[in-house]
């Protein structure tokens, strides 16, 4: 096993204790499993609450700060988070004002975030949600009832929390979430399988020279299973799939996404050929972000996600953000 770790049932911890070495403005609780900006509680402000599963660095924990998440809560590896730290995490980032909480849409988040915002409240804290399912390659999944939530999570952290650092009301802000996932689709290939440190060797096969279309952040089967193709075939492929769904009717931001093992090389490259089929297709692109974002461990692929946005929403993308993984304007 090929890994850069020392045992498995550490790797999480271990993660979170470079993290809290290479990041003193976050404060980071490596037996509780809760990521917090250091400067949490602010007053008057609305904080704002995410986790997972492990494994899709930098999201959750690495877009905590200014301007975007007041605490991320992580789990193990590929598995919820558990009720205790979304309820420690409210805790300490309510300052009066509520928190809102954004759930990616798998089972084990829904149901842990479903029962952490009701003892919230049972303990004075008021609490807004997002729920995140902006995945149009399948409806349903090995991890979920409905659409899954993958790369839209990104938006939806950064636009409402930019409106929550401006002041918003949870009301507001919780709005504006669920109004950048409505107005977002995502579609993810890969080509290769993932490798979980407790597994040590693929969780799925994909035989050489064959990619899967529409997989998820988890490994979950796509649409279908092809011959590789090319990026310029895999754009046409993935960007229709999104418009199919979508229909803009205005500018959008696009996010092309590397699942972990996809170099800035290949996501570059691609991200040319997704420039070029939103431009045949008469789709305006305000703003791009090309990285590795919301990953899969070691999976080699991309995904592409589109989010229609008006004045305010692309007001608010803009605004200064200070994260470890984002940061602009600051």
């Amino acid at each position: 096993m090929r890994m850069l770790i020392n045992v498995p049932e550490t790797v999480v911890a271990d993660a979170l204790r470079g993290m809290a070495a290479a990041h003193p403005e976050l404060s980071v609780d490596v037996d509780n499993r809760v990521v917090v900006r250091r400067d949490a509680p602010v007053e008057g402000k609305v904080g704002l609450v995410s986790g997972g599963g492990s494994g899709h660095e930098p999201l959750h924990g690495g877009f905590v700060g200014p301007g975007m998440l007041s605490a991320a809560c992580p789990g193990e590896v590929f598995t919820s988070p558990v009720p205790d730290q979304m309820v420690r995490a409210a805790a300490a980032v309510d300052s009066g004002a509520g928190v809102l909480f954004i759930v990616k849409n798998y089972t084990g988040d829904v149901l842990n975030f479903d029962m952490a915002a009701e003892l919230a409240e049972d303990e004075g804290v008021r609490v807004g949600k997002v729920l995140v399912n902006d995945d149009v390659a399948v409806t349903d999944s090995l991890f979920t009832a409905g659409r899954r939530g993958t790369g839209a999570t990104l938006f939806v952290e950064k636009i409402a929390g930019a409106a929550a650092e401006e002041g918003a009301p949870l009301e507001r802000v919780e709005a504006i979430g669920r109004q950048v996932n409505e107005n977002a689709r995502s579609f993810g290939v890969a080509l290769s399988a993932v490798t979980t440190p407790s597994k040590g060797s693929p969780t799925f096969d994909l035989p050489d020279g064959e990619l899967e279309l529409g997989i998820g952040i988890h490994g979950e089967p796509g649409r279908e299973r092809r011959a590789m193709m090319t990026s310029r075939e895999i754009a046409d492929f993935a960007v229709d799939a999104v418009l199919e769904d979508l229909h803009p009717s205005g500018p959008v931001i696009a996010l092309v996404n590397g699942m972990g093992a996809t170099p800035l090389l290949e996501l570059y490259g691609f991200n040319a050929e997704v420039q070029r089929v939103l431009a045949e297709r008469g789709v305006t692109v305000a703003r791009t972000l090309v990285g590795n974002y919301v990953t899969s461990l070691d999976m080699a692929g991309c995904s592409v996600t589109l989010c229609q946005v008006d004045e305010d929403l692309l007001r608010l993308w803009d605004a200064p953000v200070e994260t470890p993984a984002l940061r602009w304007g600051r």
